[in-house]
């Protein structure tokens, strides 16, 4: 459950990324990540939630990089809602998308910023450079946030017969490196895939991870929902 290669990252360096995180009889735990997209809701997958159980079990921690030293500048909220695209298909992992919507607003600051999802505009697919985050939990005591490069991958190629052999749907992008190495894996589902723009200095939203097989293997590289596919359904 960690980001396969991914180096630490300094306070403040991924504002929009969030803990989710469900108490059980056993503690609390992260679950899943997501992104902050307005002051009352978060975006994430729907598979997180297939054993939700009660939304009161669930908060999401927002602002933090070091989950176990959240610090003065996180912010927590309970979840009041979660919203499950209502043709989620868990077998296929088909519109693998969710909103948590939050008990309380998010008060931004330079720690805590809003997404940027992909509109219909942006041309997705030209983008050059592009970054995963997520919470590294492979080495015991790691809970610093961590990063990683990654190259978006033609979906020919990626649903290629050597590959994913057709298992990759419209509604995703592949991202990663055709040998493997850097890949999110499970506790990173949700996690953002940004890309920066090739114009100006911001990072658009444009993927959040979804699954994959196995972690960081070659011709395996992660799968993600694409938000610019489900824009007008967040």
């Amino acid at each position: 459950s960690h980001v396969a290669g991914g180096t630490g990252v300094q306070p403040g360096a991924w504002p929009g990324i969030v803990s989710i995180q469900a108490t059980w009889e056993n503690g609390t735990w992260h679950m899943c990540s997501g992104v902050l997209i307005s002051s009352h809701w978060v975006l994430t997958v729907a598979h997180c939630f297939s054993r939700a159980g009660d939304v009161y079990r669930w908060e999401a921690v927002i602002g933090a990089t070091d989950l176990a030293q959240p610090g003065p500048h996180a912010q927590v909220r309970h979840i009041k809602r979660i919203l499950v695209h209502q043709h989620y298909v868990a077998a296929t992992a088909r519109n693998d998308i969710a909103l948590l919507e939050l008990n309380q607003p998010v008060e931004c600051s330079d720690y805590i910023q809003l997404g940027c999802l992909a509109d219909s505009v942006v041309r997705v697919s030209d983008l050059k450079f592009c970054y995963i985050a997520g919470w590294n939990f492979a080495t015991a005591g790691d809970t610093v946030l961590r990063e990683a490069k990654v190259h978006l991958m033609d979906m020919e190629l990626c649903n290629s017969s050597p590959w994913y052999a057709g298992a990759v749907h419209a509604e995703n992008l592949c991202a990663g490196y055709p040998h493997g190495g850097i890949d999110t894996c499970q506790g990173d589902s949700g996690g953002p895939l940004v890309c920066k723009d090739n114009r100006v200095d911001y990072f658009w939203l444009v993927g959040m991870s979804s699954w994959g097989r196995g972690c960081d293997k070659a011709r395996h590289p992660g799968i993600y929902t694409s938000t610019q596919h489900f824009y007008n359904w967040i």
